[in-house]
């Protein structure tokens, strides 16, 4: 399975595992939410990596007493249309100050893509079979934004007012 990082595709160096599979002793993992709340002080005392997989229904606020042991959250895209995942990664980075990886999975689309990464994901694992051509074109398709995020890019407004202060 490949991931996209920065419109790049890379090899998933994760491993997601069934809730009732054994662990690997030294690859990163990911588990579910379920299962991390279910063995939750064995998996922190785990010396490899670990992450925690959260469906769309569920919220981040669920781990975040886990986010300093946690490397990687990954967020469902179930369908297109919902778009929890970008509410969930905006908490975690802005809210809960989460600075390991976000990774959004599922039906994961190109034109989203840009909009993902502004959200604060680092990666996306696109659905099994899904082409990734074309999602490194995707970040070049907008310049200007109205929304603020943590990306540190100007806003249109900020971009205004600094056209008028030098104009002034």
């Amino acid at each position: 399975m490949t991931v996209l990082r920065n419109g790049v595709p890379q090899p998933n160096e994760w491993v997601r595992v069934a809730d009732d599979a054994p662990l690997p002793e030294t690859d990163k993992v990911i588990v579910s939410l379920e299962r991390w709340q279910a063995e939750r002080v064995n998996l922190r005392q785990r010396n490899a990596a670990i992450g925690v997989a959260l469906k769309s229904e569920q919220s981040p606020l669920l781990i975040q007493d886990d986010l300093d042991r946690l490397s990687l959250v990954a967020l469902e895209f179930p369908k297109f249309t919902d778009g929890r995942a970008f509410s969930h990664a905006r908490v975690l980075r802005d809210r809960l100050g989460f600075t390991g990886e976000i990774r959004g999975f599922g039906q994961v689309l190109r034109d989203q893509y840009l909009f993902m990464l502004r959200c604060g994901f680092d990666t996306v694992e696109p659905a099994a079979g899904k082409r990734v051509e074309g999602y490194a074109e995707a970040l070049k398709e907008f310049s200007v934004f109205y929304q603020p995020t943590n990306d540190d890019r100007a806003t249109a407004l900020q971009l205004r007012h600094r056209k008028e202060a030098v104009a002034a």
